[in-house]
C-alpha cells in the first residue's frame, strides 16, 4: 500500500509552526510513514530553514499529483501570502493570521475532495486570525465550514486517555449554560460513533460532572440531576455503554487506568488540565464527526519562543503519526468516514 499523503498546514508564520515542521522531518522515519505535502509559503519555509540551520530540501509543486515523497525533501504547495521581509516573529499580526486561515481552508478543500488522505495542522493564532477579520472560534470551525459538517467535536489524545469536550473556547459562564441534556446526549452519541469508526466495537464512555463531587445529588448544583443524568439515561436506551456523571477529579484517574475508552469533559480546562497534571508530553487533537481525518498539536503558536530554535516538535511528530495511522486504516477498510 502506498504511503498516505498528509497535507501539513504551516500555521501562523510568526509562530513555531514552520520550526516544528522542519524539525519533525529531520531524518527518514516520518517519510517512511507518509508522503508529506506542506501547504503554506515556500519563502517562509526557506527563511526558517536558513534561520535555524536545518538540513532539508524543498520542492515547490502546483498540484498534489506532482508530489514525489522523496526522503529529505518536503514538497510544498506554495500559496504565497507571506512577506518574509515584513514578518514579525513572535508578534500578533493580521497578515500571517489571514494566511494561516487560507492555508487551513486549502487543506480542508483538498481533504474533502479526496486529493489528500489527511490533514495535520500546525498552530494558528486566534487573535491574529480575528484581527484579520475572521470570526472562527478556531481551526475546527474552518474544517466544519468547508466540509458542511453540523455535528462535530474534538477528541484529545492524552497518552492512553481519550477525552472529548462538551464545549471548547467559551467563557466559563457560557460553558456552564451549555450543560444541557441535548448537548450532552449529542456529544455522547458523537463520541460513540467516532470510537466505533476507529475500530472499537463497543466503546465505554464516562461523563464527568460539572460541579464538585458531580453535584452530590443536587446539593452542590442541579446540572447533573436535571441535565447530565437524563442525557446518560437516554444514551443507555440507545444502546451506548456510558457511565456517570463522575467527579472530574476521579474520572480521569480511572480513565488513565483503562476503565474507559473516552471521557466527556464538561468544559475546556477540565480536559486540558489533565494533560498538564498527569504529565503527558504528547497531546494530539483529532476531529470527530467530519468526513476527513485531521490531527493537530495540543499547543498554540508559542510566540514567546518563536524563531529561537527551542520549540519541541514531539507533539507534532505524534500528530503526524496518528494521522498516518488513521489514514492507512481508512484505506484498508475502504471507510469514507474517519
Amino acid at each position: 500500500m502506498s504511503r498516505p499523503v498528509l497535507g501539513i498546514t504551516m500555521g501562523d508564520a510568526a509562530g513555531i509552526g514552520p520550526e516544528i515542521i522542519l524539525k519533525a522531518f529531520q531524518g527518514d522515519r516520518l517519510f517512511s510513514l507518509c508522503s508529506p505535502l506542506i501547504i503554506g509559503s515556500l519563502p517562509t519555509m526557506e527563511f526558517y530553514k536558513s534561520l535555524l540551520g536545518v538540513d532539508i530540501s524543498f520542492r515547490p509543486i502546483n498540484h498534489v499529483s506532482q508530489a514525489s515523497a522523496e526522503s529529505g525533501t518536503l514538497d510544498i504547495l506554495d500559496l504565497g501570502l507571506i512577506d518574509t521581509d515584513a514578518l514579525k516573529i513572535g508578534k500578533t499580526d493580521p497578515a500571517p493570521g489571514k494566511a494561516a486561515v487560507i492555508f487551513t481552508q486549502k487543506a480542508a478543500q483538498l481533504a474533502a475532495a479526496g486529493r489528500i488522505d489527511a490533514v495535520v495542522s500546525a498552530p494558528l493564532n486566534k487573535e491574529a486570525m480575528r484581527l484579520a477579520g475572521y470570526s472562527y472560534e478556531g481551526q475546527t470551525q474552518i474544517f466544519a465550514e468547508i466540509t458542511g459538517s453540523k455535528r462535530y467535536g474534538m477528541i484529545l489524545l492524552l497518552g492512553s486517555i481519550r477525552a472529548m469536550m462538551l464545549t471548547t473556547h467559551l467563557p466559563l459562564r457560557e460553558a456552564c449554560d451549555a450543560v444541557t441534556k441535548e448537548n450532552i446526549l449529542e456529544k455522547i452519541e458523537l463520541a460513540h460513533e467516532s470510537l466505533v469508526a476507529f475500530g472499537i466495537e463497543r466503546p465505554k464512555i464516562a461523563v464527568a460532572g460539572l460541579n464538585p463531587h458531580a453535584g452530590e445529588g443536587g446539593l452542590f448544583g442541579r446540572e447533573e440531576v436535571d441535565e447530565t443524568i437524563p442525557a446518560i439515561e437516554a444514551a443507555l436506551m440507545r444502546g451506548i455503554d456510558v457511565v456517570g456523571p463522575m467527579p472530574a477529579d476521579v474520572v480521569f484517574l480511572k480513565a488513565r487506568d483503562g476503565e474507559f475508552d473516552l471521557t466527556l469533559a464538561m468544559y475546556h480546562d477540565q480536559a486540558n488540565m489533565v494533560a498538564k497534571f498527569l504529565g503527558f508530553g504528547k497531546v494530539v487533537t483529532l476531529l470527530a464527526g467530519m468526513p476527513i481525518i485531521r490531527t493537530s498539536v495540543g499547543h498554540g503558536t508559542a510566540f514567546d519562543i518563536a524563531g529561537k530554535g527551542v520549540a519541541d516538535e514531539a507533539n507534532f511528530i505524534k500528530a503526524i503519526e496518528v494521522a498516518a495511522e488513521l489514514a492507512v486504516t481508512r484505506k484498508r477498510s475502504g471507510d469514507e468516514h474517519p
